[in-house]
């Protein structure tokens, strides 16, 4: 691929190995240092002129650092006269602060928008948006890629009997029907009441899951909490098994001990943001979003179109 540049902030060089490993292609060099008063310092370390540049930056556990770095990069490629500047950021963080429930909020996921837009991105791809009204804040293309289908394809190969999937707020229950009806099977919900910021309490689940597999499907694991919650309120009602999907593993606090410690036995994640080694445990499987972001990478690149790696959406079935 000519004319192209892959550059890695310090969010999830990881994952931005993956990538470049897919498209056969190096990671352009990038000095990123701190200076002893935390101001962030960026030198792109080739000439992009022209060129369209690829920036892979996540916001996991450091999301103020990873946003503030992830500007400075768009703004040095600006300044060196990028061709186009397409952000790949995984999780793009201050999604869930997308409107104001109380007076004298701010919106910042909005706010987030505007710094990513007027720093000199001409492009944004991410994976699960708390909320898909983002797309709206944002005045440069945006590709809204979805996490569940690689969740779908992992549990289509285990072949699971009598399996559900579970919605663990009425929130969810959108893709949850997206996700039953690519693996052909029924839903159920978990009716919960929230009782403040990331604090919530599960009343009641709507849907047959005695005796069942129970698949709970969720974007965001932060604290773990209403998770757990909810494959306690699925426990009660009889599921024999129940396994918790999620696309973002935050983690954050109690998580760990939480997952481990509630009904839940196996854990699935996406690897959108970083998880460390100390977060990681028995029945836990990470699996890798790189294939699907160096395919949109290539196809970005060379103008083709997006619909095509998306086909299942309309045939409702996987591919």
């Amino acid at each position: 691929m000519k004319g192209i540049h892959l550059i890695s902030g310090t969010s999830h060089l990881d994952l931005a190995k993956k990538i470049a490993k897919k498209l056969d292609w190096p990671l352009t060099p990038v000095l990123i240092k701190k200076f002893p008063n935390s101001e962030i310092y960026v030198r792109i370390g080739k000439k992009v002129r022209g060129e369209d540049v690829f920036v892979i930056q996540t916001m996991g556990d450091n999301v103020n650092d990873s946003l503030m770095e992830l500007l400075i990069i768009i703004d040095a490629l600006r300044r060196s006269s990028a061709g186009r500047i397409n952000v790949v950021c995984p999780n793009l963080g201050y999604s869930r602060q997308d409107r104001k429930t109380q007076s004298h909020e701010p919106i910042s996921a909005k706010l987030v928008a505007n710094l990513i837009t007027t720093a000199g991105a001409n492009r944004l791809i991410t994976v699960d948006l708390h909320a898909s009204q983002i797309q709206g804040f944002y005045d440069i293309p945006l590709d809204h890629l979805v996490g569940y289908p690689l969740i779908a394809k992992y549990i289509s190969k285990k072949k699971y009997k009598d399996l559900v999937v579970v919605a663990p707020d009425i929130g969810a229950a959108k893709k949850t029907h997206r996700m039953a009806d690519l693996l052909g099977v029924p839903i159920a919900i978990v009716d919960k009441v929230r009782t403040g910021h990331g604090v919530s309490e599960a009343a009641h689940v709507v849907g047959d899951v005695k005796g069942k597999t129970a698949l709970l499907l969720d974007d965001i694991v932060d604290g773990g909490g209403s998770i757990a919650g909810a494959a306690g309120a699925v426990k009660e009602c009889g599921a024999k098994k129940i396994i918790v999907a999620a696309t973002h593993a935050f983690l954050n606090g109690e998580a760990v001990s939480r997952l481990k410690e509630s009904a839940a036995d196996q854990v699935i994640f996406l690897d959108t943001v970083p998880i460390p080694k100390h977060k990681k445990f028995k029945g836990m499987t990470i699996i890798s979003i790189a294939p699907l972001l160096a395919k949109i990478i290539k196809r970005v690149h060379t103008e083709r179109s997006l619909g095509e790696l998306f086909k299942w959406e309309q045939k409702g079935k996987l591919l």
